[in-house]
């Protein structure tokens, strides 16, 4: 792994386009369902804007010393498009759960309440700067997709669902097994990074301020997260979820 990330950040800057052409397609829907097609326009966006003006949260990194790589700016809108994406997640579980099987349902919900607990801990964590925080955050995003690989496990064995509903469930399935592992070894991760931070937490105030106009421009792969920060950078802004949420809106939009 190269130790400096400034080519492969300038790479990044093609996932905008990948979001704008997406995005294009969601506008093009003749029937869209709002329910998937909202969320999907609002993360394909903020997807887009992120790789543009990557930064990372610990240590307000940015890539670029402008004003909009603010480190708050980012989170509000990150927090508009996780809460949505999670809640057009969550949506696919109610709409294919034809039999309406109690517990399903109330996993899908799970789902969508535990996205706004992950907000108040990674807000928490941003403010303080503790980084003991992101791991909860982090627990939170694997709580959500053991959710959602349960109920999908349960759909696609006890559900009658057409091939295209089928394919989602699929889909589901496919990116528990291989994000579930990776989440536990990224959890690990940020408990070791946690157990040697130094110090005691930052005031509200200070924390807040900082990440509104602090920026320090690093292209270092340790400033980045090394390997794992650019796999989760490629995956979730430019690649994985954004083809992932304009599948599930295309789908259940033109599926009768």
């Amino acid at each position: 792994m190269r130790s400096d990330f400034s080519a492969l950040l300038w790479l990044l800057k093609l996932g905008a386009a990948v979001n704008i052409y997406l995005l294009g397609g969601l506008l093009a829907l003749a029937t869209p369902d709002p329910q998937v097609v909202i969320p999907g326009l609002i993360l394909l966006s903020v997807s887009a804007f992120r790789c543009l003006f990557p930064n990372r949260y610990l240590d307000n990194v940015v890539f670029h010393d402008s004003p909009l790589s603010s480190i708050f700016l980012t989170r509000l809108l990150a927090t508009f498009s996780e809460v949505a994406y999670i809640y057009q997640f969550a949506y696919v579980i109610r709409v294919l759960n034809t039999d309406h099987v109690g517990w399903v349902d109330g996993l899908s919900w799970l789902m969508v309440v535990q996205v706004v607990i992950s907000q108040a801990f990674v807000w928490s964590a941003i403010a303080t700067k503790r980084l003991g925080l992101y791991f909860y955050e982090e627990l939170g995003w694997f709580i959500i997709f053991v959710a959602n690989t349960a109920a999908s496990g349960f759909l696609y064995f006890g559900a009658d669902l057409s091939a295209e509903a089928l394919g989602l469930i699929q889909l589901n399935l496919l990116f528990g097994a291989g994000y579930l592992p990776w989440q536990i070894f990224h959890l690990r991760s940020l408990r070791a990074e946690a157990a040697e931070e130094p110090g005691a937490a930052t005031h509200w105030r200070t924390g807040l301020g900082d990440a509104i106009y602090q920026r320090n421009p690093r292209s270092d792969s340790r400033a980045w997260g090394g390997l794992i920060g650019l796999t989760w950078m490629v995956a979730y802004w430019a690649s994985l979820i954004p083809l992932w949420v304009q599948h599930i809106a295309t789908v259940i939009s033109t599926t009768p």
